[in-house]
């Protein structure tokens, strides 16, 4: 009788807890293989002038496919890495190792869905399935009060309706035995300069990536003596707001949200302190956009000229737009956020809000622009969030309940207001 062997292809996944595809393939199979693929598609530049993951990006995910792998040979095993698209090389993949199913977990933006897209054509002529799973979200959307398809388009409702309505499931365990197929050679996670990239170029970061690092760092933030226990009205006159800064695990998966939603869950010593508070609507958040671009697809963007003015070639840059980049607008907030973008890689969400909408109601540039940048800069850059918040702030997207411009001065005085970084 045939095993059946399954290949487990890692996309923004990247962890053993908490990953029902994983649990699933093991228990369904005599033996897996994973495979994580460097698409270079994913290290090109884009027609806006800027680059589809920039260095520190780029940094934060070798590192967090190297804790994959280290996880996997614990487990007795290995990670196969390949570069390549997943196009050029599963069908060969299937053929090699005598793949009965491929097993993934289904993204939700444009070029990503298109990907899985091409891969589920090309398997299917080799009588092959590829099955989905959804785990990046806080609920499952069969667990929502509502189909797809009715989910309401405003956030406030989304979130009133889930959280009276709906569950957090539990996490699933991490599988404690996995049977690997064998691979003569597994492949090389490749370096910073191989994927085009040189040293000098890495922004300062003390976010590493994996999920070894993210559980620690969860660990911390809730450790005793932690700011997430402080309460906001006692923070010294003048002190920034919490920021959790779970939000690059979480965009590479590396920290499921159902993970960080339990643990803080046993954490809170004030049941509906401020701070969890926040980190649990900043999970929200992210869910909400997710599905929002399950529902709509490319229609969530209220702009008509979106797919034209980003597959266009684009003349120089306006000067203005540079100006903004390389933070020297001459206004002290936006300039220091900007600086800190380009220095590390991260700003906090309420910092994000400051410099996008200085970018398009005082700069008058278009938001598009400003979402590309961003995609290139940020560590935690995540597709349905990034463009969601962009198309929020430039009021293109289906979340707008105030048609008014944003009042900048107004977005100045509340930047220091309690927003935890999941989004």
């Amino acid at each position: 009788m045939r095993s059946k062997r399954i290949l487990v292809w890692f996309r923004n996944d990247l962890r053993l807890h908490d990953n029902e595809m994983l649990v699933e393939a093991v228990a369904k199979s005599d033996g897996i293989l994973p495979v994580y693929f460097f698409d270079p598609r994913h290290f090109g530049s884009t027609n806006l002038q800027t680059d589809k993951t920039g260095a520190g990006r780029a940094k934060f995910l070798i590192e967090s496919v190297l804790s994959l792998r280290e996880a996997m040979i614990r487990k007795g095993g290995n990670l196969l890495v390949i570069t390549g698209s997943p196009e050029s090389h599963i069908c060969s993949l299937v053929e090699k190792y005598d793949i009965s199913e491929v097993y993934h977990h289904r993204e939700v933006g444009f070029e990503e869905t298109s990907v899985s897209a091409n891969v589920e054509d090309a398997l299917w002529k080799q009588k092959i399935n590829l099955k989905h799973f959804i785990g990046h979200t806080l609920y499952n959307k069969e667990d929502l009060p509502f189909p797809i398809k009715d989910i309401p388009d405003v956030f406030s409702q989304f979130k009133k309706k889930t959280e009276r309505d709906a569950i957090v499931k539990p996490c699933y365990e991490e599988p404690e035995h996995i049977v690997f197929v064998e691979s003569e050679a597994w492949g090389d996670v490749p370096d910073l300069k191989a994927l085009g990239f040189s040293e000098e170029a890495v922004p300062e970061s003390d976010l590493p990536g994996g999920e070894h690092a993210g559980l620690q760092h969860l660990n911390t933030l809730l450790s005793s003596g932690s700011t997430i226990y402080d309460r906001p009205a006692k923070q010294p006159p003048g002190k920034q707001a919490f920021f959790s800064r779970l939000s690059p695990w979480l965009a590479l998966g590396c920290l499921s949200p159902r993970k960080v939603y339990w643990t803080m869950k046993a954490a809170d010593q004030v049941p509906g302190a401020a701070n969890f508070n926040q980190v649990l609507l900043g999970l929200l958040w992210r869910d909400y956009y997710r599905f929002m671009f399950k529902k709509h697809g490319i229609g969530f963007f209220r702009d008509s000229e979106f797919e034209q003015f980003v597959r266009q070639d684009k003349d120089a840059e306006p000067e203005a737009l540079v100006r903004w980049k390389t933070g020297q607008t001459g206004n002290a907030l936006v300039d220091g956020y900007m600086n800190e973008l380009n220095k590390s890689g991260y700003i906090p969400h309420a910092g994000r809000l400051v410099v996008a909408t200085y970018l398009v109601y005082v700069l008058k540039q278009d938001w598009i622009r400003g979402a590309a940048y961003f995609e290139e800069k940020l560590v935690d850059y995540a597709p349905a969030s990034n463009w969601g918040n962009w198309a929020s702030v430039a009021h293109k997207g289906l979340n707008v309940t105030n048609k008014a411009a944003f009042d900048l001065e107004k977005q100045i005085k509340v930047f220091d207001m309690d927003i935890a970084d999941v989004a």
